[in-house]
C-alpha cells in the first residue's frame, strides 16, 4: 500500500498530536524534529512492508500448484509468511 507524501505528513501530525494530547510524550525538542523522526519511521516501515510483500508474492507464485490471489488458501499462506518474514526482519 503506497501512501502519498501528503498522507504520510498528515499521519505524522496526527500521531504527534495524539502522543502530546495523551501525555505519552512531552516535547523536549522542537515539534518539527519530532515530526521528521515520526515520518522517517513511517516511511521505513512502509518500505519494509512493501519489501516483505514482494518476497511473499514471489514465493507464492513459485508454487507448482497455482494458488489464486484472494482465495482462502492464498490468504492463509500470505498472512503466515508475512508474520514469519516480519519476525525474521525484527519487525514484530
Amino acid at each position: 500500500m503506497r501512501l502519498s507524501d501528503d498522507k504520510i505528513s498528515h499521519l505524522t501530525h496526527l500521531s504527534l498530536k495524539g502522543l502530546l494530547d495523551k501525555k505519552i510524550i512531552t516535547s523536549l525538542t522542537e515539534e518539527s524534529a519530532i515530526r521528521r523522526e515520526i515520518k522517517r519511521i513511517i516511511v521505513k516501515e512502509l518500505k519494509l512492508a512493501e519489501s516483505i510483500d514482494e518476497s511473499i508474492r514471489k514465493k507464492l507464485q513459485s508454487y507448482s500448484k497455482k494458488i489464486p490471489e484472494g482465495s482462502p488458501e492464498w490468504d492463509v499462506l500470505y498472512h503466515r509468511f508475512f508474520q514469519e518474514e516480519s519476525t525474521k526482519k525484527g519487525r514484530i
